[in-house]
């Protein structure tokens, strides 16, 4: 027989069961399970009230699991459990608005929802009275108290008091008062007389915050995280956010660009669109603070996974435009600015607006709601109450002012796009499309300058605040081990070229010559490694790495000291040795840091075939020492590298490894060459002598090891205090939302013939004393005591609430009983038909079928009497026929239909004997073959239904032609699915026989 496969889910009570095609069934069996009856729809759904005890909930849903057995049976089905996987999350923490979004198995490729149930949260985070808040709530506290409220943190990492970013946000927010790390030199907040906050402290309550949402939204914890930086973001830049994110507890999979990140989510949407041919797409992103153009190609490439050769999508950012000053903040800025002239020329106060940090921030709140109504209208009036000394502003702006205000800014617009296009080599008749993205875009005179520049109409086809953080999601669960997503290459550009710069010393000058080498040029692509050699030194030396021709960036990021130089030389002395050089390792990985992987010098040595056999026995030696002495010692390596050639002039040459990349102390490898006529040349081996690096960084330094545990420190203090609060508010909300709910349901109907008047005498007075209580002297009472509280009102009206459900839910389970009594007789009656007109060897023994008959007859019989019993009984006493004792009755039925189910499924008739005679060869070898095919079936079907359990992910981006599919594996301990070991229904058979 051979098996069918999965083609169809139904989801009851948190299990999957799936539909099954039978094929090739035997003509008794498919009689057989025409039989059995089919119920269209379960009569109940048990799973409505969530806010059951576990107890209770657990009977529920195995009510609707045996509800639903017929329909199961019906379709031939069978239980798959539904595999669960880690989840991860993507974070664009933006200058103005924080999106988060996250993909678990249970839960697709979504944004998480804040507390307000909202999409987006404000990048803003407050302390007052002790309290920390976040999002609409900092809001709200920035109004009032505008000093202690922190937002637009995103520009101030990395970055020393005299940056002039840093400059620039004091002239922005003057009633911040910013000092200088004393050890660093970089932002540190003075809250109050004794508080400080770095910039780094801020962001990482940001993240965890973020990740709170998110843990939320997914029901589990989640500590794999792909955050979003601006792709200009420099390395100490990119270096903070990661300590940012080490602060919260996050484990950062990678630093992604936000224009890559966009570019993701518009391409895993539209896999099907792309071939070898080339496409070009320009996003343009305006934000609240900057503004990014950037190129970007979409074409198939052949890449090779897993051994094999693939035709996977890729993009490749080709050139990046940007104004790190351009954006919707700067447009909210200037609008304050004028409405707060306007206040100042009415001189209905000797003071000045600008001097008053309160009335600055309403300004700035109320600029913000202007520019967003502007949009859309043609004018507004701008309305601030109690602006300054009590006085009321109230002032008509027009989207003719708005613009007139802001002309020079709208004059820069066109700049990122020439920028992105000298960078990447292309002109505006190959690009295909321009994809407008950033909440700054929606501006009409931003659409319109970008219209009369590209010459094409702009593309508004992706969800412009979600696009990023979406597409992010996407590349968390590539990067994650329990997800498998289809393959879409990525490839970054870097911004800021990178170059070492060291010494020569000449030949006829005591001056030594100082040296350039470009490591990572400008829109160079990565990840990828770079191998830098130096063939020149023969002593101790020092190199400096930096960013090359960028005159607002530190001259000198990283200093490397090299040692051990000389020794390493004079070690490897001699006439057949000669030296190739000292060679460097980088990387810039995904993330786009840079690395220092490893430094060694390389040298050739000439050996002869003794010496070679020698070594080689010295070696094997050395390393059976090792196994049995523990050394730590590492063990040579075997790998393989050419040694790098220096150019004609003898200048240090420089070599590109984009895959791979070698690893340190990698000793003495073989190559042997021969002559045409097979005679062998002496042989050479490579030497790797490692080299001692130590880096010393000149720019921003990072966090040192106390000022981190001191951060975390204050941070952890801060999460426990919001965890106490949290816990506070829950378990008050609790008790109140408890005695508002009783109260209400004493006025019901059903509640009222349901008790006694003893019962609602009681609850009420208590209700009462409860809520007079909380208005009087529980709004500071501990948490313990509303817990108290609440477990004694739940005591007091369990009886009451359990007789009323009961009442509620006996009818729906009495009438899914009877369906299945009924179903029952009628599969009961149609197996003794198909086995009284089996000739020999009928499907069931007459002992199994009069085992089922006995349990339906039983089963009627005491559902009439304990319809009787309960009858008789007053609707204010305790039931005594319970859903809980009507769900174990359908588990005994259950359980016998169950069995005669599965034996039919791998019931054979008996072959006769005269038939067994005649065709006994060939009929061992066909049973043999019809062996192995059942057991390729079984594997068959324990794959393909692995399969139906996939996940596809869903969006609500539009337009969308392909969804992405993300696939949640299963835990590395869970074993395959087996089928089913039938000797338990041999075992269980042979028990009603005994019966």
């Amino acid at each position: 027989m051979k098996l069918a496969h999965a083609t169809n889910d139904l989801r009851v009570a948190g299990f999957t069961w799936t539909e099954m095609n039978m094929e090739s069934v035997h003509p008794a069996q498919s009689l057989f399970l025409n039989l059995i009856p089919v119920l269209p729809v379960c009569p109940m759904d048990y799973n409505r009230e969530i806010t059951l005890v576990d107890d209770r909930r657990q009977i529920k849903v195995d009510m609707a699991a045996t509800s639903c057995l017929f329909i199961a049976m019906g379709l031939a089905a069978f239980l798959v459990p539904e595999t669960y996987a880690v989840a991860v999350m993507s974070v664009d923490l933006g200058s103005e608005w924080m999106k988060i979004a996250i993909v678990s198995p249970g839960v697709p490729m979504e944004i998480a929802l804040n507390k307000e149930s909202k999409r987006k949260t404000p990048v803003t985070i407050a302390f007052r009275d002790g309290e920390r808040t976040f999002g609409e709530d900092a809001t709200t506290v920035a109004v009032r108290f505008p000093k202690n409220s922190y937002s637009y943190l995103l520009d101030l990492l990395g970055k020393k008091l005299d940056n002039p970013v840093v400059k620039l946000f004091q002239k922005r927010f003057p009633y911040y008062d910013l000092v200088a790390d004393p050890e660093r030199g970089t932002v540190l907040f003075q809250h109050d007389s004794e508080t400080q906050y770095s910039v780094e402290e801020l962001v990482g309550m940001l993240l965890h915050q973020a990740q709170e949402f998110a843990q939320d939204s997914a029901g589990q914890a989640i500590n794999d995280a792909v955050i979003i930086v601006p792709g200009f973001f420099n390395q100490a830049e990119r270096s903070a956010m990661l300590q940012a994110a080490d602060l919260a507890g996050l484990k950062v999979l990678q630093l992604m660009n936000d224009y890559t990140a966009v570019a993701l989510n518009y391409g895993i949407f539209r896999r099907k669109d792309f071939n070898e041919t080339v496409q070009y797409i320009m996003f343009y992103d305006m934000g609240a603070t900057s503004t990014t153009a950037t190129v970007v190609s979409y074409q198939l490439v052949k890449t090779k996974e897993r051994g094999f050769i693939e035709t996977n999508p890729q993009l490749s950012v080709l050139g990046v435009g940007y104004d790190r000053f351009l954006g919707g903040l700067e447009i909210q800025l200037q609008l304050r600015d004028y409405l707060g002239r306007k206040f100042n020329e009415l001189k209905k106060t000797p003071n000045d607006v600008f001097k008053n940090p309160r009335a600055l921030a309403k300004l700035f709140k109320e600029a913000g709601r202007l520019k967003n109504v502007l949009s859309a209208n043609a004018d507004h009036y701008a309305q601030v109450e109690g602006l300054l000394d009590d006085i009321d502003f109230r002032m008509q702006v027009t989207r003719e002012m708005l613009e007139e205000l802001n002309a020079d800014l709208f004059e820069r617009v066109k700049l990122p796009i020439e920028q992105a296009l000298k960078a990447s080599g292309l002109t505006m008749d190959v690009i295909n499309q321009v994809i407008l993205v950033g909440a700054g875009t929606r501006v009409p005179k931003v659409q319109e300058k970008l219209t009369e520049f590209v010459q094409i109409e702009l593309g508004k086809n992706i969800n412009t605040d979600e696009a990023a953080a979406l597409g992010a999601a996407y590349k968390a669960a590539d990067l994650s081990n329990g997800f498998k997503v289809k393959k879409f290459v990525t490839k970054d550009s870097v911004l800021f070229p990178i170059q070492v710069v060291f010494e020569r010393d000449m030949e006829g000058t005591s001056t030594p010559k100082q040296v350039k080498r470009t490591l990572f040029g400008y829109t160079n692509p990565y990840p990828q490694k770079k191998l830098l050699t130096f063939n020149k030194h023969q002593d101790d030396f020092s190199f400096n790495v930096n960013y090359a021709d960028l005159e607002h960036l530190p001259p000198i990021e990283i200093d490397v000291q090299l040692t051990g130089v000389a020794d390493a030389l004079a070690k490897n002395q001699g006439p057949n040795i000669e030296s190739k050089g000292i060679k460097v390792h980088f990387s810039m990985d995904e993330s786009g840091i840079l690395n220092l992987v490893n430094v060694e010098l390389v040298l050739e040595k000439t050996v002869t075939d003794e010496e070679l056999e020698e070594s080689t026995l010295s070696k094997l030696g050395s390393t059976i020492s090792k196994l049995f002495t523990g050394s730590d010692e590492k063990v040579e390596g075997a790998s393989e590298e050419k040694p790098v050639s220096s150019d004609e002039s003898g200048k240090e040459g420089e070599e590109q490894k984009t895959d791979g990349g070698e690893q340190p102390n990698k000793i003495e490898e073989e190559k042997v060459n021969t002559t045409k006529t097979g005679d062998k040349k002496p042989k050479v081996v490579v030497v790797k002598e490692p080299i001692t690096a130590k880096e010393e960084r000149q720019g921003v330094l990072p966090l040192g090891e106390r000022q981190l545990q001191d951060s975390l420190k204050k941070i952890e203090t801060l999460n426990v205090f919001d965890q106490k609060k949290r816990r506070r508010e829950v378990a008050l909300n609790a008790l109140e939302s408890f005695v508002f709910d009783a109260q209400n349901k004493l006025h019901t109907d059903e509640y009222q013939k349901a008790a006694t008047k003893d019962e609602v005498a009681q609850i009420k007075n208590t209700c009462s004393e409860v809520s007079d209580w909380l208005y009087d002297e529980g709004e500071d009472a501990p948490v313990e005591l509303y817990d108290q509280k609440l477990t004694e009102l739940r005591t007091l009206t369990g009886a009451l609430y359990r007789r009323v459900r009961e009442n509620q839910e006996r009818p729906e389970a009495l009438a899914v009983l009877h369906s299945m009594i009924n179903s029952s007789t009628n599969f009961l009656a149609g197996a003794r038909n198909v086995t009284a007109q089996a000739t020999e060897g009928g499907m069931f023994t007459p002992v199994e079928l009069d085992t089922l008959d006995r349990v339906i007859k039983e089963t009627k019989e005491w559902k009439l009497k304990m319809e009787g019993e309960q009858a008789a009984l007053t609707p204010t006493e305790n039931p005594k026929l319970t859903v809980k004792l009507i769900t174990e009755k359908m588990a005994v039925l259950d359980r016998e239909v169950k069995y005669l189910v599965n034996k039919a499924k791998i019931w054979r008739p008996k072959k006769s004997k005269e038939d067994t005679k005649d065709s006994e060869p060939a009929l061992n070898k066909t049973a043999g073959e019809e062996e192995t095919v059942d057991e390729e079936g079984v594997v068959e079907e324990v794959l393909e239904g692995g399969e139906q359990e996939a996940e596809e992910v869903t969006t609500s981006t539009p337009p969308s032609t392909e969804e992405p599919e993300i696939l949640a594996l299963p835990p590395a301990e869970e074993s395959v699915t087996q089928p089913q070991d039938h000797t338990t229904d041999k075992k269980k058979s042979d028990d009603h026989s005994e019966l």
